[in-house]
């Protein structure tokens, strides 16, 4: 590094005076962000208008940006709010501090027993001096660096998806709350998959565990389409002359967080589907419901999507939030009366994969477990790489994307027979014999995936062997399904990849803003622009 003595002469040369400079609130970043979109959703969800009254104490911590943490900070502040998260982590902090090992940079609950004490004990709340309204807040290097140690983009100082992160923390968490409470209990559901044979009419009940509700959409639900026409047309017109429109008088499509919700759980056509009843391919129909509710449930909007040219865009919907949420409607029952279950496959004709086109696909940066899916889905039209490809662009943000691909050829196995070198790296990791056998066994040894399957399913690793399907509702938490909104996550930019994250909290009745260390009690919550949304069960 080489130092220059005489920096103010030669500053001064470009007409900067470092003397008359003053220090603002705000990083050159966020200077920049407000001179290129000064009105927009950046000012909407900081309610950067309003003049918004600091707030300190316990729960009322800010946390400091380290560089885009903003996804962090966001998830953290929220998950914080939830009792169960508490109870794990600040309430018996002495004890695990006290239990701790001695190098307690890689133990992950010191770690987030820690963050829990610095957001809830109220030490790190108070204002920064007395030029500087807003607080010190609290700086989480350790734990940004052990949650992203070893991951291709947690580890990175890149803008993240907090979605993305949430569900890795909650893999995280999991992995090291084994025998013990696991919080994040309060968010598990089960997603229950009806299928039924367009030609037989026989179904098929399939059910999975999901943290998260992601909800497409419904832009064809928009309520106010005449006046989003209009402003288009004006915006065009006035491109065409050079000139740009008035950023005040923007119109965002308005969609009912209901339709929403309606087009989640409305049916959907599945073609090429092979019927076991009827030996052949048929139309099948496909709808999905909740199983079970959770005591919190996360519900994502689908906003990010990709363009006609497969660059990635982000939707710029307002969607209209109930303070108040009644899901009833949306739990499935199981398998009815009259109705006549699929028949186990036997025997099926041979299907073969076209493994150039996967490759392609896989070598665009897809999933290979996705990619394979959409070769098998679309091989029979014809249509190639392109059908293929648009395929991947229409289900790649369903939650089964990446699993597996089971074909209609492949029978039940039998006597299973798991990799000995497989058992051995897994048991070195702590497991017992059973469970890496167990392990192994549900991902075709699979090493790999099967180190990824025994941290996400703890709860079954001293299950039977064998365990009844019914049992599986045993898992999650159920009760009503009324629900009320008491948090929300919003990103301002143009894609996951770019831009900033904040949240707002409900807290004693009144909504409070969380833009990283500054905290301030909320005068006009943006609940139409958010990305994720916390409802509580009633």
């Amino acid at each position: 590094m080489v130092e220059d003595p005489y920096l103010s002469k030669h500053l001064s040369h470009f007409g900067i005076n470092i003397t008359s400079l003053e220090k603002t609130e705000k990083t050159m970043a966020e200077l920049e962000i407000d001179l290129n979109q000064k009105i927009g959703e950046w000012d909407v969800i900081q309610e950067a208008g309003s003049s918004l009254t600091p707030l300190y104490g316990p729960g009322y911590t800010g946390i400091i940006n380290l560089g885009n943490s903003c996804y962090i900070n966001s998830v953290m502040h929220v998950l914080f709010t939830i009792k169960d998260f508490r109870n794990k982590y600040a309430d018996v902090a002495e004890q695990i501090f006290k239990n701790a090992p001695s190098d307690v940079t890689n133990n992950f609950n010191v770690q987030m027993a820690k963050f829990a004490c610095g957001l809830l004990s109220g030490n790190y709340s108070s204002p920064n001096d007395q030029e500087c309204k807003y607080q010190q807040g609290v700086r989480p290097q350790m734990f940004k660096s052990l949650v992203g140690k070893g991951h291709p983009e947690f580890a990175t100082k890149r803008q993240q998806d907090a979605q993305e992160f949430m569900l890795h923390l909650f893999s995280l968490i999991e992995r090291n709350s084994r025998g013990t409470i696991n919080p994040t209990g309060s968010f598990k559901f089960q997603i229950e998959e009806r299928i039924q044979c367009g030609q037989s009419s026989k179904v098929k009940y399939t059910y999975r565990d999901e943290f998260m509700l992601p909800l497409p959409i419904a832009l064809d639900k928009v309520t106010n389409r005449s006046e989003v026409e209009q402003y288009e047309a004006n915006k065009l017109e006035l491109e065409s002359k050079g000139e740009r429109i008035d950023a005040k008088l923007l119109v965002r499509p308005c969609v009912p967080l209901l339709a929403c919700l309606e087009q989640f759980a409305s049916s959907e056509t599945v073609e090429d589907f092979y019927s076991t009843a009827i030996k052949a391919k048929s139309v099948a129909i496909k709808s999905t419901k909740l199983s079970t509710f959770p005591d919190y449930l996360f519900i994502q909007l689908r906003k990010f999507t990709i363009n006609a040219d497969w660059t990635p865009k982000k939707l710029d919907v307002s969607v209209s939030v109930p303070d108040e949420l009644d899901l009833t409607q949306l739990r499935g029952h199981g398998l009815q009366p009259g109705e006549e279950e699929l028949p186990e496959d036997q025997s099926q004709e041979e299907i073969h994969m076209d493994e150039n086109l996967v490759k392609q696909l896989c070598d665009m940066g897809f999933a290979p477990n996705g990619c394979r899916k959409a070769v098998y889905q679309t091989q029979s039209s014809g249509g190639g790489i392109e059908a293929a490809m648009n395929w991947v662009m229409e289900h790649m943000d369903d939650p089964d994307f990446s699993t597996p691909l089971v074909l209609p050829n492949q029978k039940p196995p039998g006597d299973f027979v798991a990799n000995e070198e497989g058992i051995g790296l897994i048991m070195s990791m702590g497991f017992t014999r059973e469970q890496a056998s167990k392990a192994l066994k549900a991902t075709e040894n699979n090493v790999e995936r099967a180190a990824d399957w025994i941290f996400s399913h703890a709860a079954e690793l001293d299950a039977p062997r064998e365990e009844p399907a019914a049992t599986q509702d045993a898992k999650c938490r159920d009760g009503s399904g009324k629900y009320r909104l008491v948090a929300f996550i919003s990103h301002m930019g143009t894609s996951t990849s770019v831009g900033h994250y904040v949240c707002h909290i409900l807290k004693d009745g009144k909504w409070v803003i969380y833009n990283d260390e500054k905290v301030a009690l909320s005068e006009h919550p943006p609940k139409d622009l958010a990305y994720i949304y916390l409802y509580e069960r009633i």
